[in-house]
């Protein structure tokens, strides 16, 4: 019996043995993290797919770095990844920020450890980072939007903001910087009316949910923009389902708004704008490295190279009204008829 017994310990060791080594190739001993924002939203995936192409481009393999996908968009589910990344000892964490303020806490405890804090897609507060990834400018993106809303609305008229969670920093900034435009120039946009700013919180159904009560509310609605790749997805379907007259623009993926975009009736999205996820993923890879080398230090004027990417070497730039750093990607790219049929196949 005894012997039994030995045997059966020493297979649930072994088991437990090859259970290690396994984990070893994608968590243990890992240098690099990137966090994204929840897992099955299909704009989080494709950053982390550049996130994985630049490592593995610079010579690194899959035990070099560890790409989490939080459960929830939620700041808990963000904060328990990070407190097992810290556990795990990583040199760096590349964060698509949940909310601005409330990782301050944990994101101390990982500076105290000496990992080097940096953020992409969607920031936190400037003194818990050392530089911030950021697919475009904030006056570009805005100014992208409200020109498209203008023109959707043939200038005038009802329009509505479908958005992501109410502490979406890059989506507040977004959305705060279109209002401003709007407000700085009423001979060209005062005949436009912000009806709401809506929040799907970054999930399809209620952001299906959200769409519907716009469209009962206002009646006179024209245009819906929704900064939120999730969102517009979600608002594309319903208009084009009920053959509605409002328009839709905003931020979209070109694969899961191909089927909306056009410039006839039967398409409830004449055109949209984003970036290339994939090419900030790859972005805050190289970023992530150049820290952990000590190549940059997240100061304003610091430059790294970033592989073939186009617009390496990259400069760290000031965030307007600080101190602290970004790294602009570039600027907005509009998707239209024209070319969504090129684009849909690539993100």
């Amino acid at each position: 019996m005894k012997r039994i017994i030995s045997l059966i310990l020493v297979a649930v060791m072994a088991v437990a043995l090859l259970a290690s080594c396994g984990e070893t190739t994608t968590t243990t001993g890992a240098k690099y993290a990137l966090v994204t924002k929840a897992a099955g939203n299909a704009y989080n995936e494709k950053e982390a797919e550049g996130f994985k192409a630049a490592m593995e481009a610079a010579g690194l393999t899959s035990s070099d770095y560890i790409i989490r996908h939080p459960e929830q968009a939620t700041v808990e589910a963000q904060i328990a990844v990070i407190n097992s990344l810290i556990s795990q000892g990583v040199k760096s964490i590349a964060i698509a920020a949940n909310d601005p303020n409330a990782l301050s806490s944990v994101l101390a405890d990982a500076k105290a450890k000496g990992i080097k804090i940096l953020t992409l897609d969607s920031d936190v507060a400037p003194a818990d980072r050392l530089t911030f990834c950021n697919q475009a400018g904030v006056q570009q993106v805005a100014q992208a939007l409200i020109d498209a809303v203008l023109d959707l609305t043939g200038g005038e008229g009802d329009y509505a903001i479908l958005s992501a969670t109410s502490q979406a920093t890059n989506q507040n900034a977004w959305i705060d910087a279109m209002k401003a435009i709007a407000a700085a120039d009423s001979a060209k946009y005062g005949k436009l009316n912000l009806v709401e700013v809506a929040y799907g919180d970054d999930e399809p159904q209620k952001s299906t949910d959200q769409t519907q009560a716009l469209l009962q509310k206002y009646p006179d609605l024209k245009v819906i923009c929704a900064p939120t790749t999730v969102g517009v997805a979600a608002a594309a379907k319903v208009l084009q389902d009920k053959k509605s007259t409002v328009k839709l623009t905003g931020l979209g993926l070109p694969s899961e708004m191909a089927e909306y975009i056009g410039n006839d009736a039967d398409h409830s999205c004449p055109y949209m704008f984003l970036w290339n996820p994939i090419d900030l993923g790859k972005l805050a890879a190289y970023a992530s490295i150049a820290l952990v080398d000590g190549k940059i230090t997240g100061a304003v004027g610091d430059k790294f190279e970033a592989g073939n990417m186009e617009n390496s070497p990259y400069t760290l730039t000031a965030v307007e009204g600080t101190n602290a750093s970004e790294i602009i990607l570039g600027a907005p790219f509009k998707f239209d008829p024209s070319n969504i049929g090129e684009w849909k196949s690539v993100y």
